[in-house]
């Protein structure tokens, strides 16, 4: 449409040009209206979503455009909410028969970004930019039996509805973070207090970003011996602060957190396509210190 809106600008122009001094008619400027301002851009739409074993409470019609979701997992387990976009022609029906078969998600679903767990009490915001189609908010983690989350009722359809208003700007980051096969590349060190995170994935496989502040001593091996289930006795000390569910390459999103100094950990649990382990064992583990 911009194209459009061009030529009709145009067309407008020419037509003025066209009519001489007499033909215009005369008006007392201090009578004429004001031009109206042009629309201003507005903030991002802001939805809230639930998730608990095994559901989520989300809106199923969103605008399309920008927009901000505030996660809070209430649950005993750790949840994350992946918003899979589907291609034109297909329904969330066609999904959940796709998914009920064994292998590789069916290529006409996308990875689009998403939710995850952040702080039981504050929970964690992410902000992305969604196009008008049919979608599915999924949780993929396993539960205690291996049985994934989203074959236990975890998936809820959503319908993202064209834009009405002016578009929103997407937010300013003030640090960038860069997930490729395999490492996780920051633009610049992470301060204590708050930040607009963007989070960008490169050519390659698709991936996440889990952002975990570590207790006293904890490492992110430890971390991830817990949520596999390989630690016995008393849990490790950490705490969930948030980051970005899985995105094919070439999507980003927007994590916003208020980080404590202290040490963190960086994880991207997604199985590798072509050996099937996780991507932390293939370098998407990293430690970072925020001081």
């Amino acid at each position: 449409m911009p194209l459009l809106a061009r030529c009709a600008g145009l067309a407008g122009i020419a037509a003025v040009a066209a009519c001489s001094g007499s033909d215009v008619p005369k008006t007392d400027q201090a009578d004429a209206a004001p031009a109206p301002p042009p629309p201003t851009a507005t903030v991002p739409n802001v939805v809230n979503v639930t998730a608990r074993e095994y559901a989520f409470e989300v809106p199923q019609q969103i605008p399309a455009g920008v927009t901000t979701f505030r996660f809070m997992a209430k649950g005993k387990e750790p949840h994350h909410g992946i918003m899979v976009r589907l291609d034109d022609g297909k329904t969330f029906q066609d999904l959940a028969e796709a998914l009920k078969k064994e292998g590789p998600p069916p290529t006409w679903a996308h990875m689009d970004g998403g939710m995850m767990i952040g702080d039981p009490d504050a929970g964690s915001m992410v902000t992305m930019s969604l196009t008008p189609g049919k979608y599915a908010l999924i949780c993929f983690i396993p539960a205690a039996d291996g049985m994934p989350h989203m074959a236990k009722g975890m998936v809820a359809p959503i319908e993202v509805t064209p834009a009405t208003g002016p578009p929103a700007p997407e937010p300013e980051a003030d640090v960038v973070v860069r997930l490729a096969d395999f490492d996780f590349q920051i633009s610049k060190p992470l301060t204590p207090g708050e930040h607009v995170i963007r989070v960008e994935t490169t050519p390659g496989q698709p991936h996440e970003v889990v952002l975990v502040q570590l207790g006293e001593g904890v490492t992110p091996q430890q971390v991830v011996a817990t949520e596999m289930g390989q630690i016995k006795g008393p849990r490790p000390s950490y705490t969930y602060v948030g980051g970005v569910a899985p995105m094919e390459a070439g999507r980003h999103a927007y994590m916003h957190v208020n980080l404590k100094p202290g040490n963190y950990a960086l994880i991207c649990f997604l199985p590798d396509a072509k050996d099937g382990k996780p991507h932390l064992v293939h370098g998407m583990l990293k430690q970072i210190t925020v001081g």
